[in-house]
């Protein structure tokens, strides 16, 4: 169990990535979907998806957005399922102690939020513009932290909303701090910088070739919008929804708080520029998918 107890987060942040070797198939059992464009059948939340297999993997892994389940393609746990699986229930599978499974399914969404939190923290904590906060953010870090090392009842009684309201709190004067110092070092190009409000509706927008740089696109609904070449450098990307995206040639290399499970939504190819630790998503091909 040692391997999976990371006493430095805010040093790796590999070890709040997916790791489906290392977890019970949560996601595939603890989390419910309805028959839509991503996924091919109803599930309810605590039911094994049938495509889950006795060791937990996918049996249909290989194939799933052929075969209508692009949802789990999209997915991240931000290493949530391990968490759970070999921490707080000490490697103990639902399957060998069935008593177990309604309270490891339910534990384990409020795992993710505590680790999506970490990631964030972890990544604001890179940040050098952002180092009049740095205590702050190690505090916020190392509470969230401690908060992932609670039993599964305490878990349950987390009033997770109002923490993540504090974290969201620094997050945002992270951004700010971030994209100021990046804005007085990059001056946009006349007429071609766009301004959104917060949470803005770009469903479809055409921004191909936009200069975005240090946008505030923070839950900005981004669904099947054209940013093809757009230069991303420095916006703040938190909860933006990047389905079906179009980001062939974008440069998203310093972009703060994107995640893979964003690029996972979206579509792209090898020119698509990303920050370090995410990937080309497997689906993207040389042309966009």
């Amino acid at each position: 169990m040692d391997e999976y107890l990371d006493p430095s987060p805010e040093m790796n942040r590999n070890n709040l990535q997916s790791d489906c070797e290392s977890c019970f198939g949560l996601c595939c059992a603890a989390l419910p979907f309805s028959a839509s464009a991503d996924f091919a059948i109803d599930k309810n939340a605590g039911q094994p998806c049938p495509n889950l297999q006795a060791d937990f993997r996918c049996g249909v892994h290989n194939n799933l957005r052929q075969l209508g389940f692009r949802g789990c393609t999209v997915y991240d746990c931000f290493g949530a399922g391990q968490k759970v699986s070999h921490v707080t229930f000490g490697g103990r599978d639902w399957r060998q102690a069935p008593q177990s499974a309604k309270l490891m399914f339910e534990v384990f969404p409020v795992m993710r939020q505590l680790h999506e939190l970490l990631w964030y923290l972890t990544e604001a904590l890179a940040l050098q513009p952002a180092h009049s906060i740095h205590n702050e953010l190690r505090l916020a870090l190392a509470e969230t932290e401690r908060l992932t090392r609670l039993s599964p009842e305490a878990l349950l009684e987390l009033d997770i909303a109002s923490h993540r309201g504090s974290v969201n709190t620094l997050l945002l004067q992270t951004s700010e701090l971030v994209r100021d110092e990046a804005s007085r070092k990059h001056k946009p190009s006349r007429g071609r910088q766009k301004s959104f409000s917060r949470s803005a509706d770009l469903v479809g927008a055409k921004l191909k070739g936009a200069d975005l740089r240090c946008a505030n696109l923070r839950g900005a609904y981004l669904i099947a919008a054209d940013l093809r070449g757009a230069d991303l450098r420095a916006a703040d990307l938190i909860g933006a929804d990047f389905r079906d995206t179009d980001l062939r040639g974008a440069n998203l290399t310093e972009t703060i708080f994107l995640t893979q499970s964003q690029l996972n939504a979206a579509k792209g190819d090898a020119s698509t520029k990303l920050p370090p630790l995410l990937h080309h998503p497997a689906h993207w091909t040389a042309s966009g998918a």
